[in-house]
């Protein structure tokens, strides 16, 4: 049998080491299963529908999509409704301006892929300021 001395008490000690690694589990387990925003590669600034005219200052270049998913580039067509072509053309006409306003005008009966498409295309190009044309609402509706 030991026999401590008096006033002499056995040190007390607290082993930290598991609770580092249960905090670690904890935050890499926080950290795989948190969702990361990922935000939107192009802008869209929608215009009012109203019956005032949004202004129009500076240079910009226009996508007009027609009803049956055709692409024109200002006024010229682009004969292949191909992702790269649609690039291809819409790089030529902007040149180096990527910060110009870019107006989509798409027809209200267009399909669906054919105005993604031509979104996917002005982001991959690092197009910024992208509007999107409307009309204004009958009242009636």
């Amino acid at each position: 049998m030991r026999i401590a001395p008096p006033g002499h008490e056995d040190d007390f000690e607290i082993n930290v080491i598991p609770l580092i690694d249960v905090m670690l589990v904890l935050l890499m387990f926080l950290v795989l299963t948190t969702t990361f925003s990922n935000s939107t590669r192009v802008r869209i600034t929608l215009p009012e529908a109203s019956a005032e005219a949004a202004s129009t200052e500076g240079q910009e270049l226009v996508l007009l999509i027609d009803r049956e998913g055709r692409y024109y580039v200002g006024s010229s067509e682009v004969l292949n409704p191909s992702l790269e072509t649609l690039r291809a053309a819409l790089a030529q006409a902007a040149g180096n301006n990527r910060g110009q306003r870019v107006v989509l005008r798409a027809d209200g009966r267009t399909p669906h892929q054919a105005v993604v498409t031509a979104m996917d295309a002005l982001a991959q190009l690092g197009f910024a300021n992208l509007q999107i044309a409307t009309v204004p609402a009958e009242a009636g509706r």
